[in-house]
């Protein structure tokens, strides 16, 4: 499509996220919420089943999680919140409706401080999330499909957003950052390829001047974040072509193929009038005080704002800082060590956890600080061996993954891998004199000599060679310079 066309139009972009929650039972019954390697239809209770008498409690861990939810949101938390059912055809859900929160949902209102990639910040205002279950699950075969309730009643909340996003890109930033919000406070395990986390991405297109909102397609289930980047591209495009056309846009519910990166239409987007909304009788308000709610919320850890507020003090790059904050106990343990040693040391460690933190956590198999058993003192230890020169940077790398193996100390690796870096400047000084002394060197030592600095690096090259990687780089580096003159 020509940017002309292009930028004619603007992008305005909602998102709705379903969070599960990481409770230990479901929302209304007390059958076990995690159901990964579970055979189908084996996590459910009679209430899940819907069955007549069975009637719901509620999980009280749930309503903790959606208080902590609250504070990452910035948002205020009802004091009264009640339950409703929403009546749709679910056959998923033997009990024909869905039990959720649309009247007074428990999460008033709030924002969120998007980072971009650029370095600036958007501000996206939350409308509202509330406390609801999910569904069951319908795999189809050809001419039939097969249920799986496992998943219903999961305690879901959904965050709601204002239409305050006008990029791709910026949906994405969006997701990522609610994603480390719901993570670091507790929320939810966050394993985006288990469904813990999902999007639904609202896209609508209006010509730049206009002073209305375009029709929305809504695009269901995205639960990676470079899906719902794709996904809000691929619908501005679409949208932008019918409106060029001059064919109306219908406000639909579309699917998001990942194999031809498109979208499609699944269904006419209701509204809600068409759900049959009604207060559920069986589910008492849930009534909450101040004092109540601040106990809770005290409970919240460092959320990722704290750190980047620290690291960027520090002088860490806001690339390297957006990438630890995907995964909390990495960053934690950094942080950690910035407060035990130095800035330096930290970003040193910092640098060797990012070769195990991906930017798509469901894409990757990164590396927990807290599975892998190594003291703090050790991590900044072999940091300190490598700005102290007993390493050099190959060498740490080496020593950091086999100590995320075996959890020895790191100076005890280095000696078994033999990979202590040679320092004594009168061992060096004989190496770089054959290095010198070699006819293949004659030509780069001639280069030198007439000034081609770039040069060097080969004849420190060679003498990393012939020291089997050990020589101190800078030293001989040194050593080559006084001898040349």
């Amino acid at each position: 499509m020509q940017a002309a066309v292009r930028d004619k139009y603007e992008m305005t972009i909602g998102i709705e996220c379903h969070v599960q929650l990481a409770t230990a039972t479901k929302l209304f019954s007390g059958a076990d919420n995690d159901a990964r390697e579970a055979a189908p239809n084996t996590m459910i209770s009679p209430i899940d089943f819907g069955l007549p008498g069975m009637l719901p409690v509620l999980n009280r861990e749930a309503v903790i999680c959606a208080v902590k939810a609250g504070k990452a949101l910035g948002s205020e938390i009802a004091r009264v919140s009640r339950f409703d059912r929403k009546h749709y055809f679910y056959p998923d859900l033997p009990k024909g409706y869905q039990t959720t929160q649309l009247y007074q949902p428990i999460i008033l209102g709030g924002s969120v401080e998007v980072p971009l990639e650029d370095g600036s910040t958007i501000s996206v205002r939350i409308h509202h999330a509330h406390l609801e279950e999910d569904a069951g699950k319908l795999t189809h075969y050809g001419d039939y499909s097969l249920v799986d309730l496992n998943r219903a009643g999961t305690p879901l909340i959904e965050i709601v957003s204002e239409p305050d996003i006008h990029s791709a890109a910026a949906a994405k930033a969006f997701a990522t950052e609610l994603y480390r919000l719901m993570t670091y406070a507790g929320v939810t395990h966050g394993n985006l390829f288990q469904g813990n986390m999902r999007f639904d991405v609202n896209v609508s297109v209006a010509q730049k001047e206009a002073t209305e909102l375009g029709i929305r397609a809504e695009v269901k289930n995205l639960n990676s974040f470079k899906s719902v980047e794709r996904a809000a591209e691929y619908e501005f495009n679409r949208q932008v072509e019918l409106l060029e056309k001059g064919e109306r846009i219908v406000q639909e519910t579309r699917g998001w193929d990942d194999a031809k990166q498109k979208t499609t239409s699944q269904r006419s987007k209701e509204d809600s009038q068409d759900y049959r909304y009604m207060p559920d009788a069986d589910i008492p308000p849930i009534v909450l005080d101040d004092d109540e709610i601040a106990e809770i919320q005290a409970t919240v850890p460092k959320l990722p704002s704290y750190y980047r507020i620290a690291w960027l003090e520090a002088g860490f790059n806001q690339d390297i800082i957006d990438a630890l904050l995907l995964s909390q106990s990495s960053a934690q343990l950094v942080e950690r060590i910035r407060q035990q040693s130095s800035a330096a040391i930290a970003r040193r460690v910092g640098f060797w956890f990012l070769r195990t933190i991906g930017d798509e956590t469901e894409d990757i198999e990164s590396t927990d600080p807290q599975d892998v058993g190594v003291p703090d003192a050790y991590f900044i230890a072999l940091a300190n061996m490598v700005e102290d020169g007993k390493l050099n940077s190959n060498a740490g790398d080496a020593v950091f993954l086999e100590m995320l193996k075996t959890s020895d100390d790191p100076a005890v690796i280095a000696v078994r891998l033999n990979l202590i870096q040679e320092s004594n400047e009168n061992a060096i000084a004989g190496i770089v004199d054959e290095v010198l002394a070699d006819p293949a060197s004659s030509q780069a030592v001639q280069d030198l000599r007439d000034g081609n600095d770039k040069v060097i690096g080969f004849l420190v090259g060679q003498v990393m060679k012939k020291s089997q990687g050990k020589a101190n780089p800078a030293l001989a580096q040194k050593l080559i310079r006084e001898r040349i003159g």
